[in-house]
């Protein structure tokens, strides 16, 4: 079984297709309700540094409290803007996935392809009926 975890709030579109993705590859990955269970200093920093962007890049940007933190501002640290997003988690944009090929921030949902390590097995639309895969497993996005 490949071991893939997800960064999940199951309240967003985005990260509910990207687990079905996951799931439509045939793996039922480990599932981190991360407002519940926030990563911790170190593990954050190390999935920004496994994703390869910045720490503003994974800053969310349309929740508060980034307006009334002023984190638009571009004078805060990383350090800063981690501390916001460890005492915030709502500021954590998602969904974050890992798997043996990679982390990647899964925006768009399909993202995920990129990295699943096994093939889709069947049809799947995302949410608002987009068709992402079709009937025979292969990505049409």
């Amino acid at each position: 079984m490949t071991d893939i975890t997800i960064y999940h709030n199951p309240a967003c579109g985005t990260s509910r297709n990207t687990l079905g993705l996951i799931r439509n590859s045939g793996v039922e990955p480990e599932v981190i309700l991360y407002l519940e269970t926030p990563p911790d200093r170190e593990k954050l920093k190390a999935l920004i540094n496994s994703m390869g962007i910045s720490v503003r890049d994974l800053l969310r940007k349309n929740v508060e409290p980034y307006t009334t933190l002023g984190l638009d501002n571009h004078h805060f640290s990383d350090d800063e803007l981690i501390d916001a997003m460890l005492s915030y988690p709502i500021l954590i944009n998602r969904p974050i996935v890992v798997t043996p090929l990679g982390t990647r921030l899964c925006r768009p949902s399909e993202v995920v392809l990129d990295i699943l390590p096994d093939p889709q097995q069947g049809e799947f639309s995302k949410e608002d009926g987009e068709k992402v895969i079709d009937k025979d497993g292969n990505r049409l996005l």
